[in-house]
């Protein structure tokens, strides 16, 4: 009746195993390290990398206890903090001998001290929160200014379209700041071009002027078009920066608003700025324009004479100088997807997709200006790149782009990784940036540690006093619980915070609570009279039914925090919702294998070990050990 066959017996065992195995890494500790990590889109860290950074340890006399390759770094453990900072500075210098111009970001790290047979197996531990572990803060501002000049921008190639299809006749069309200035012949002109554009573009707010024989249209975006501007500005900005860190696999990030420009960036579990850097800093946008290949531009070009004016001088990928009209085609606010392969020769190149909007713009752009060159820009870290210029053979339809050139199959990648995770609406600068060492958070750690191992004690002394061998078999139970919830957030890499610690402990609540039920449901049977064997047999089918209840209830709103919760809600939701899971496991199924391998093979059991069984008439108890 009570016996568990031996398939059983293994799971548990299994179960008992993994936990263990997965949970010890967390008692193992931190080694300072050093990462090094690209600091640019066309700059590549490879196994190459790491025997590089070994010789320029090694002539600098600086033991590491490993170098390796992680992901897209290489990071290096050391014995020490002194150590560490040494070695910084040696690979600082070595990596980087133009300081103005760093290729890799060199910086500061902490690496688990789990043997490396653990690692092997994926043993590794969990992540901490900002709150406990510490990590990188950044406060960044968005440049408002620039959204509304970026806005300026693509509405001067509006209204010269708009000018050109009603052939109304102007002397130019310029950007000034971030107001559109038109010049006319004629009054007329104006008046009637006036009446369009008020017409077409009821963003703009339009005022007229002359000078002499020259009359001056100029239109000012107006100050609710404006705030509307940027404020999809920055909620583009945010939506880019959370797919960028997505991207790119970091844990709980916290990425918010705050006030009408700035946007704060949380990287929990992140130790210091070399991967924050990497994530933040290389958001790149896209920017699609015509190239200038009138004499004037080839002389500028050749450093023979100024840069036209309408026109910027850029570097392409690769070549020299290219100079390249200020307006703006298409962003990469038009993109919809950006894939590596291979173009018809067989070379690497990135395949884009545009949206309705963006598909139409570069069919009439393609279409007026064939035989002419189009140059496709990626900005970095504010610094502008011509990735590639070809020229438009025909007219290009359908929203399929591709960007071929000088670039390896892995530069591809990294291109359309870059593009893929969004643009940003308007640049951004980190004002502020703060690494939280984990010495801040020493004290919550202490302090968590502690109300979950006195909320256990407690727990385990009132279960074992009050329902004896029972009991005792409650808090080991309780103990594997604790055991596989702590093995799974490590497997699931998943980052503890101080709400999550709240959910442990309130995880051990939840738990004993489904024990308790067990343990009186079965005193209940002894008091009906029932033998010990049909008592506990009897008291955990009647009490699975409950449990399941309680905790299906409990789980829907756990589920309902982590569908709809952010930041540390989110955090808890995690932890509370694996926390129910395991406790169900051990609280039934777990207990439930000690007290059959306990009491199941005993044929003539007369009493069972569960503290004192009152009736109600006030009797002996029956068949009970008190």
């Amino acid at each position: 009746m009570n016996r568990y066959p031996w398939w059983k017996y293994a799971i548990l065992a299994i179960a008992v195993v993994v936990g263990l195995l997965y949970t010890l890494p967390n008692f193992f500790g931190e080694a300072p390290a050093v990462q090094v990590s690209s600091g640019k889109a066309t700059v590549k860290v490879d196994t190459s990398m790491v025997a590089r950074v070994e010789q320029a340890l090694q002539q600098a006399n600086v033991r590491p206890d490993f170098v390796q390759m992680d992901g897209n770094s290489v990071k290096a453990r050391f014995a020490d903090t002194d150590t560490q900072i040494r070695a910084r500075d040696v690979l600082e210098r070595s990596l980087n001998p133009n300081r103005e111009d760093p290729a890799y970001i060199v910086a500061l790290n902490l690496l688990p001290r789990s043997p490396q047979w653990l690692a092997s197996i994926n043993a590794l531990p969990m992540y901490l929160g900002l709150d406990l572990r510490g990590g990188v803060h950044f406060l960044m501002q968005v440049d408002m200014k620039a959204a509304l000049t970026k806005r300026a921008e693509a509405l001067t190639g509006d209204i010269r379209s708009l000018l050109r299809e009603k052939d109304l006749r102007h002397g130019g069309v310029s950007r000034v700041g971030g107001d559109v200035e038109i010049r006319f012949r004629d009054a007329q002109t104006l008046a009637t071009a006036r009446n369009l554009l008020t017409d077409q573009l009821p963003d703009l707010q339009w005022t007229d002027s002359a000078e002499g024989d020259t009359f001056r249209l100029a239109g000012t975006l107006k100050p609710e078009a404006a705030r509307r501007v940027q404020d999809q500005a920055l909620k583009q900005n945010i939506t880019t920066l959370h797919n960028r860190v997505n991207e790119l696999g970091t844990s709980e990030p916290v990425i918010q608003q705050q006030g009408l420009d700035r946007v704060v960036v949380q990287l929990p579990g992140v130790q210091d700025t070399a991967r924050a850097k990497d994530i933040i800093g290389r958001t790149a946008t896209l920017e699609v324009r015509l190239v200038d290949d009138s004499a004037e531009a080839q002389a500028a070009a050749s450093g023979a004479g100024p840069v036209p004016f309408g026109t910027e001088r850029y570097v392409e990928r690769g070549g020299g100088p290219v100079i390249v009209k200020r307006q703006v085609i298409l962003t990469g606010e038009n993109l919809t997807d950006a894939q590596a392969g291979f173009d018809e020769q067989q070379q690497p190149a990135v395949h884009l997709t545009l949206d309705a909007k963006g598909a139409r713009i570069f069919r009439d752009v393609t279409r007026e200006n064939i035989n002419k060159r189009m140059a496709i820009l990626l900005f970095e870290k504010g610094k502008g790149e011509v990735v590639t210029a070809p020229v438009i053979r025909t007219e290009i339809g359908g929203g399929r782009v591709q960007i071929s050139g000088s670039m390896t199959t892995q530069e591809a990648n990294d291109v359309a990784l870059l593009l893929r995770a969004g643009s940003l609406a308007a640049p951004m600068e980190i004002i502020e940036e703060r690494t939280i060492g984990p010495t801040l958070g020493a004290e919550n750690i202490a302090k968590g540690f502690n109300s979950v191992l006195w909320g256990f004690v407690a727990i385990a002394v009132f279960m074992m006093a009050y329902y004896l061998l029972f009991g005792v078999f409650s808090t080991l139970a309780l103990s594997v619980n604790l055991l596989l919830l702590v093995a799974l957030l490590s497997m699931l890499q998943a980052t503890l915070t101080l709400p999550g610690i709240a959910a442990i402990a309130l995880t051990l609540g939840m738990a004993i609570d489904a024990n308790v039920l067990i343990n009186e449901r079965v005193r209940e049977e002894l008091r009906n009279g029932n033998a010990p064997q049909t008592a506990i047999h009897v008291g955990y089918e009647r009490a699975w039914a409950t449990i399941l209840d309680s905790n299906v209830t409990t789980l829907i709103a756990g589920v309902a925090l982590l569908a709809f919760g952010s930041g540390p809600v989110r955090g808890f939701a995690v932890v509370h919702v694996l926390g129910i899971l395991t406790s169900m496991f051990s609280a039934v199924f777990f207990s439930r294998g000690l007290v059959n391998l306990w009491y199941g093979r005993q044929k003539k059991l007369k009493s069972v070990s569960i503290g004192q069984v009152w009736r109600p008439d006030g009797a002996a108890a029956a068949k009970s050990e008190g």
